[in-house]
């Protein structure tokens, strides 16, 4: 079976810094790549959607307002129906 190097520089600095050390070392390497992926990939496309987002909630709040109109329409026309009752 034939190690290579990368794998036997990795068990080499494993047993010379042991388990712990280079566990941390690869973790903190992979927290690095997240904020990084996250700031630069994820945060961007969430500020470009912000905008879409308040047109949405624009429209939903012109379209509750409609609907209580239009209630209080129905509303009035019914009771002017009982009043002539």
């Amino acid at each position: 079976m034939q190690i290579t190097n990368k794998t036997f520089n990795l068990v080499s600095i494993i047993q010379d810094y042991g388990f712990p050390i280079v566990a941390v070392f690869f973790l903190s390497y992979f927290i690095w790549f997240l904020y990084k992926y996250i700031t630069n990939e994820i945060k961007t496309k969430l500020n470009s959607n912000t905008g879409t987002l308040i047109k949405l909630i624009d429209r939903i709040r012109m379209l509750d307002n409609d609907l209580i109109r239009l209630r209080t329409k129905v509303k009035t026309i019914q009771d002017l129906k009982k009043s002539k009752k």
